[in-house]
């Protein structure tokens, strides 16, 4: 498995030009490759890409028993008495480490009690050097149970999103771009990284000490960094900057050729964007004309904007609290939370000129067996998420309802990547320029396929008809 893991490491750091160090070990790659590939009919057909974000599962989590996704029905875990360094442990008859408990993965509710840690050290807890096997020590456990992270939803629970899997498309191989929690996965999907410095050798990672999470955070709010060197990653704690960011986003690219955005996010009590505003963080946007314009809130502006003509060339949606799929939030209303866009967008005049893309922003600490497939300097990639993709143009599967799975390698860079290769943006020049589009989701030969309803219970009148929450989708 570490053979797995860091085989790929070597690969890339010497197709950046960057040699091994002399102990051997491989050094950390600080150049971006252009990995340049065409839009293969996006700019011609797609005029609408939606990008609606869901909160803490792992693919495992909600697509382990998906049929022909790369799913598992067990998963590996490391005693917590055990000593032994990754390099020393070994697959063994089972498929597991030498030494590791061979865990059924158990069947729970949509509902799940436990929010598990899932910041950088966790990650590093979880991935245990590549093993995929440390997902019950320190914050995996629940209630005094260690495999609790070891786990599936129940597929009933969570049918609207299977329905689209069935019919739409899957992608099994889509992983976050750094391994941390919600701040950073929030910014990486608006900016393709949380680079700090010109040499892209400094990046944040895990959250403010303060809320808001940005430009509203009180004074003295400290965040943390990761420092590249040649050998390895340095962890800075209380060392990175104020959370008021002047890097470049996808707004910087989609304003610079006129292309039309929103940032549809839930409001918060007190003051706009306190977790789960990305663009509250952006100095540009927070203290500019963009901020309750462009940034629009509450999320169901969207559903006005569906209706009355005025949807944007580019769209996030972020869900309030309850209708986020995070754990312990004691609801279930996320997938047809997603269900109700998606309906809104397949039944209006939009259907024919849309991409929508579905996808959780991070790990939440659940199991998933598939290893990152490289590290870079900015503490990535992360753990692998499930991601959809539904549009008239989405590669027409073999099953009967026409449902494909993606095995491409993908990253949030990958999304970043198709927008500016649709609308004819540039690049970032940061994650999304390595990244493989997820342009091979889509067939643009193909007659454009009609749309049929996500069956959900619950429609958008309901979550047009649901009072704010006021709470924090996530604390880490």
């Amino acid at each position: 498995m570490l053979r797995r893991l860091y085989a790929p490491l070597i690969v890339l750091v010497a197709a950046f030009g960057t040699a091994c160090s002399g102990s051997g070990a491989p050094s950390v790659p600080r150049m971006l490759s252009q990995n340049v590939s065409p839009d293969q009919g996006s700019s011609k057909y797609i005029k609408h890409i939606i990008l609606i974000v869901q909160e803490n599962r792992t693919f495992d989590d909600f697509f382990s028993s998906f049929p022909g996704a790369n799913g598992t029905a067990y998963g590996c875990m490391k005693p917590p008495s055990s000593s032994l360094h990754p390099m020393h442990r070994h697959r063994g008859s089972s498929g597991c480490p030498s030494g590791d408990q061979e865990v059924p993965l158990q069947e729970v509710n949509l509902t799940e009690p436990c929010d598990f840690s899932h910041g950088y050290h966790g990650f590093l807890k979880n991935l245990d050097g590549g093993l995929m096997d440390g997902f019950g020590l320190g914050g995996g456990a629940c209630h005094g149970d260690s495999t609790a992270a070891y786990q599936y939803v129940n597929p009933a629970q969570i049918q609207p999103y299977w329905a689209i899997a069935n019919q739409w498309v899957l992608g099994d191989n889509m992983f976050q771009t750094q391994g941390s929690g919600s701040f950073t996965a929030h910014q990486d999907l608006i900016a393709g990284g949380t680079m700090l410095n010109p040499e892209m050798t400094i990046s944040l990672v895990d959250n403010p000490t303060h809320t808001p999470w940005g430009c509203d955070a009180p004074p003295g709010t400290k965040t943390d960094e990761l420092k590249a060197s040649k050998k390895h990653l340095q962890y800075r704690h209380f060392k990175g900057p104020f959370p008021c960011l002047t890097y470049s986003t996808m707004r910087d690219l989609l304003d610079a050729q006129s292309v039309s955005w929103k940032y549809y996010t839930p409001p918060v009590k007190g003051g706009e964007g306190v977790l789960w505003d990305g663009f509250d963080a952006i100095n540009a946007v927070r203290y500019g004309p963009e901020w309750g314009t462009n940034v629009t809130w509450p999320e169901t502006n969207i559903f006005n904007d569906i209706s009355d003509n005025q949807l944007p060339s580019v769209s996030w949606v972020i869900p309030d609290a309850p209708n986020s799929d995070h754990p312990a939030k004691g609801t279930d209303t996320g997938p047809s939370w997603v269900a109700s866009l998606v309906n809104a967008i397949g039944e209006s005049p939009y259907w024919s000129s849309s991409a929508i893309v579905v996808v959780w922003d991070d790990w939440g600490g659940f199991y998933d067996h598939v290893p990152p497939p490289f590290q870079d300097q900015w503490g990535g990639l992360g753990f692998r998420v499930p991601m959809l993709v539904i549009s008239p143009y989405a590669v027409m599967g073999t099953n009967s309802q026409g449902g494909y799975i993606s095995h491409t390698q993908y990253e949030f860079g990958s999304i970043l990547r198709f927008m500016e290769d649709t609308f004819a943006l540039g690049s970032l020049g940061k994650t999304d320029a390595r990244a493989t589009s997820i342009v091979d989701c889509f067939d643009f030969t193909q007659s454009p396929r009609s749309f049929v309803e996500i069956p959900s219970s619950h429609s958008r009148e309901y979550f047009l008809r649901q009072k704010p929450s006021y709470l924090p989708v996530d604390d880490e």
